[in-house]
């Protein structure tokens, strides 16, 4: 068993842990304990306050309240009534900043994602370090690593869609 990724992996900035997480293991031990172990392939970076593409954009709210915390924390929302994106929230206390989890070996997709590991509200802001559901763990892998422009982020505007803040692993 590798062990799991310190509270300290996550509070550096956004972009440095975001290609980091790529080939890590997300563990999720389900209500009737079992474990399930999923390779992370694909994420996206949310850079705070500046980013308008970040939900932290327009300051503290009651939804976005956990990412202004120190990272190594779950970032939970809903979309569309029905999926539960995860999100890890990065760096230091008032960074604002996490990346969502677009994307686990073969399941592609945040919906998906969400929907295979049973997320709710009760994940937010459980600390991954210490949670009995759900953390990641560490792997010897270094992946090939590809970058693209973030999926689905059209309202942001110019220049934060065209900046390259998804990682995927290279197939």
């Amino acid at each position: 068993m590798s062990p799991r990724l310190s509270t300290e992996f996550f509070q550096h900035e956004v972009l440095e842990v975001a290609p980091k997480l790529l080939g890590k293991v997300l563990v999720r031990q389900f209500e009737n304990q079992s474990v399930q172990k999923y390779r992370i392939t694909e994420v996206e970076a949310y850079r705070g306050r500046d980013d308008l593409a970040c939900h932290a954009h327009k300051g503290k709210t009651q939804r976005t309240e956990v990412m202004f915390r120190e990272g190594g924390l779950v970032y939970v929302y809903l979309i569309y009534g029905m999926y539960w994106m995860l999100n890890i929230v990065t760096g230091k206390e008032n960074d604002a900043s996490a990346i969502l989890i677009r994307g686990v070996e073969g399941i592609s997709g945040p919906g998906r994602v969400g929907k295979v590991l049973q997320l709710d509200k009760s994940f937010y802001g459980e600390t991954l370090f210490l949670s009995k559901r759900i953390w990641i763990e560490d792997s010897d892998e270094i992946p090939k690593i590809s970058t693209s422009a973030r999926i689905g982020i059209d309202y942001a505007g110019e220049p934060w869609v065209s900046t390259p803040w998804r990682f995927l692993v290279e197939k």
